[in-house]
C-alpha cells in the first residue's frame, strides 16, 4: 500500500501525495477553481485533473523532477533552465486569462501592503532596519506601470518538473491569472539569480527586460514573505532562503 506523503501543509491548505496522486486540499473553493481553470487555459504541461469533491483536487503525478527549490541546490543544466524560460515566454504570450491573478494585484494595494509589512518587520524586531530600509528602496522599482499578461503568480522553482532539459509540467496555479510578466521571471529566479541569464536566453530579449525590475520583485516579494512564512511555521532564516535575498541586496 503506498504510504501517504505530506507535501505541504498549513492553515491555509494541504497537498498530500499517495503513489502517483497528489490531492491538494483548500478550504477556498474560489482558489480551487481558479487552479482548474487556468490550468485548463495554460499552453504548457500541467498535471492532469483525476477527479474533484470540493474541497479536495486530484491531480496526477508529472514526470521528471522539480528544477530546485529555494535555499537548495538546484538540478538543472543551463539548457534546462533555458527551457522553462522558454516555457515561461509561452505562457506570457497566451491569450490573457478572465481573472486577475497574484501577480497583478494594484500599485496602490501593494505598495499599502508592503509598506505595513516593511513597518512590522522592524517594530516586532524581525529584520533591522536598514536591511528593510535598502530593500524596501529596492522594491520601489516593482512598483510601476505594467502590460499585463498570463501570469502563473507562484512560480517557484519548486513548480517546474524537467526531464533531462525539456518542462515536462508546471503545477501549482491557484495564483495564476492577468499580470505582470516580470513578477513571474523575478519569483522563478528568486535566490538563483546565477540562472537569470540563462532563464532570460530562453525567454527572449525582444521585450522590456527591465533587470532593476526584477531584482525590485526579488526584494519586494521576500519583504512580503517573511512575516507570512514565520507566522505559518516555515523559515525564512534558512540558508539561501528569504532573509539571504534581502541580505544579498545589501
Amino acid at each position: 500500500m503506498d504510504e501517504v506523503e505530506v507535501v505541504v501543509a498549513h492553515a491555509e491548505r494541504a497537498t498530500l501525495r499517495v503513489g502517483d496522486v497528489f490531492l491538494k486540499v483548500d478550504a477556498d473553493r474560489a482558489r480551487s477553481d481558479a487552479e482548474v481553470e487556468a490550468m485548463s487555459l495554460a499552453p504548457v504541461p500541467t498535471p492532469e485533473v483525476l477527479w474533484r469533491r470540493p474541497p479536495v483536487l486530484a491531480l496526477a503525478a508529472l514526470p521528471g523532477t522539480v528544477l530546485g527549490r529555494l535555499g537548495g541546490p538546484t538540478t538543472g543544466s543551463p539548457a534546462a533552465w533555458a527551457a522553462a524560460g522558454a516555457a515561461i515566454r509561452k505562457l506570457h504570450d497566451a491569450p490573457l486569462p478572465p481573472r486577475t491573478g497574484r501577480a497583478g494585484r494594484s500599485t496602490a494595494a501593494l505598495t499599502a501592503e508592503l509598506d505595513g509589512a516593511c513597518a512590522s518587520l522592524v517594530t516586532d524586531g524581525v529584520l533591522p532596519a536598514d536591511l528593510v530600509t535598502r530593500n524596501r528602496r529596492a522594491a520601489g522599482a516593482a512598483l510601476r506601470p505594467w502590460t499585463p499578461v498570463f501570469t502563473h503568480g507562484d512560480l517557484q522553482i519548486a513548480h517546474v518538473f524537467v526531464d533531462g532539459d525539456e518542462v515536462t509540467g508546471i503545477i501549482d496555479w491557484s495564483e495564476a491569472g492577468r499580470g505582470d510578466a516580470l513578477y513571474d521571471l523575478a519569483t522563478f529566479t528568486l535566490g538563483h539569480e546565477e540562472h537569470l541569464d540563462d532563464v532570460l536566453a530562453g525567454y527572449g530579449t525582444d521585450v522590456d527586460l527591465d533587470l532593476d525590475v526584477i531584482r525590485g520583485w526579488w526584494s519586494l516579494r521576500s519583504l512580503l514573505a517573511v512575516g507570512w512564512l514565520i507566522e505559518h511555521g516555515f523559515d525564512p532564516f534558512a540558508p539561501g532562503c528569504e532573509v539571504d535575498v534581502l541580505r544579498a541586496r545589501m
